[in-house]
């Protein structure tokens, strides 16, 4: 994945949110969307190749979570609802009433406990390679959680990213630990995320992490499973990525930010064709 950015922030900074200096970036003009990024990961690692084509149309305002990027660690666990309730206090600082909502991995799960936590924030929502409950992933995935140690990120870009950006080498090891135990426990918010009101597009890939049943119950849930041609197009989405894995989703910007602009911009209640 590369990591420079092509283009430069309109704007940058922190915003003062539940005891965090959270690190923000916006982008572009329109309406807001809000970037969240991976397990591990920063804006440049995450987003540099969606960034530039994402913010042609609409304002990006990506974000740097607890612990990760240049937003430093603080004396609390790192969780899915915290990191929710982090999102939902940047917009207030942004003056943002209301958001479209993109998150990968680890911050697709922030972004459907934004959904779940702060309704009213939300505009439409994308969730790229995440479950909503800890089965949602292949098996192997998901015991494979507790196998993480700090050692095997040694010369990759995410031990790079965590110094360069002026960490303190000596926190990595709890960095690595704190992030990965929100996966080490079971969570489910299946009955919350069914009942999610702003329209939900999700994404995976045809050799990601998580499950395609996982992602089809929800997608069901929310409407989708029927005959468009009959009963219309429901107001969310599912797209299922060929030859594409979990960390593949973030080289494929070309594929996926002309559905997610599509999706962003579209009437969501088309009437069935007629013959």
């Amino acid at each position: 994945m590369g990591n420079d950015q092509t283009i430069q922030p309109a704007d940058s900074g922190y915003a003062d949110v539940n005891g965090l200096k959270l690190y923000f970036e916006v982008y572009g003009e329109g309406k807001p969307l809000v970037l969240l990024h991976g397990s591990y990961m920063s804006i440049p690692l995450n987003w540099s190749r969606f960034i530039p084509l994402l913010a042609e149309s609409r304002q990006v305002i990506a974000v740097e979570m607890q612990g990760h990027g240049r937003t430093r660690d603080i004396l609390r666990e790192i969780s899915y609802e915290g990191m929710a309730d982090d999102v939902s206090g940047l917009l207030g600082h942004l003056g943002v009433d209301q958001a479209d909502i993109l998150g990968y991995s680890m911050g697709g799960g922030v972004a459907f406990q934004v959904a779940v936590r702060h309704p009213e924030q939300v505009r439409r929502l994308v969730v790229m390679s995440a479950p909503f409950r800890h089965d949602g992933w292949w098996p192997e995935v998901e015991a494979g959680f507790a196998t993480f140690t700090p050692e095997m990120f040694e010369g990759t870009p995410i031990r790079e990213q965590y110094e360069r950006l002026g960490n303190d080498p000596a926190h990595f090891p709890e960095f690595v630990r704190k992030v990965i135990s929100i996966d080490l426990k079971p969570y489910d918010w299946s009955e919350e995320v069914k009942k999610i009101t702003a329209p939900v597009f999700l994404a995976i890939g045809d050799a990601d992490g998580v499950r395609y049943e996982h992602a089809l119950e929800l997608f069901r849930a929310l409407g989708g499973g029927k005959f468009g041609d009959v009963h219309g197009l429901p107001p969310s989405r599912l797209a299922i990525l060929p030859g594409t894995t979990h960390i593949g989703m973030m080289q494929r910007p070309d594929w996926l930010v002309p559905m997610i602009t599509d999706f962003l911009d579209s009437d969501l209640h088309p009437e069935p064709p007629t013959f």
